[in-house]
């Protein structure tokens, strides 16, 4: 199973994932819907939705984001 679908914590600050999870746009982590929020104040946010968008266009449907 991916571990996406199965872990239990937010890979950026630890809280549970019960109330919902998505990928981060700025790398690979899976995180809690309140980190989500404060990615999107991220200067690099609107860089990273235009480039994960690009590679999407390009058949890449696992583009690592612009932060490791």
């Amino acid at each position: 199973m991916d571990k996406f679908l199965s872990q239990k914590h937010c890979d950026r600050c630890g809280a549970s994932l019960a109330k919902g999870r998505i990928m981060s746009m700025l790398n690979i982590a899976c995180i809690c819907m309140d980190c989500k929020k404060k990615e999107r104040l991220d200067p690099l946010y609107e860089e990273a939705v235009k480039a994960e968008l690009e590679e999407v266009k390009k058949g890449n449907y696992n583009y690592k984001g612009l932060k490791k």
